[in-house]
């Protein structure tokens, strides 16, 4: 069974905590077994790599690390807001907004 998340691939979300705080960016890539998500431009960590084929020179890479997603609070027009389930006229469970009421995507 897979468990439920706040967020989504593609969401926009604001780091509540850790050196990233305040930071917006895109979720990338989400991992359910560890609840880490990388967010597009935030949490850079610099890592070192040898030379290869694919990278003959090597060298250091900036890359984004991950941020376990209780730090991660949603971004809907502009604002952090948290995040709730209901279902539509249609039958379907969809997210929304609890500060603005407004269905996300």
């Amino acid at each position: 069974m897979q468990i439920k998340l706040h967020i989504k691939v593609g969401d926009t979300v604001k780091v509540l905590s850790g050196e990233s705080k305040g930071q917006e960016g895109k979720v990338l890539k989400i991992d359910r077994s560890k609840l880490r998500a990388i967010v597009g431009g935030v949490n850079m960590v610099k890592k070192h790599s040898k030379p290869s084929a694919s990278d003959p020179q090597g060298g250091i890479i900036e890359k984004e690390a991950g941020l376990h997603i209780s730090n991660l609070m949603v971004v809907v027009n502009g604002q952090a807001t948290k995040i709730g389930r209901k279902e539509n006229d249609k039958g379907n469970i969809v997210r929304y907004s609890k500060k603005s009421g407004e269905v996300i995507k």
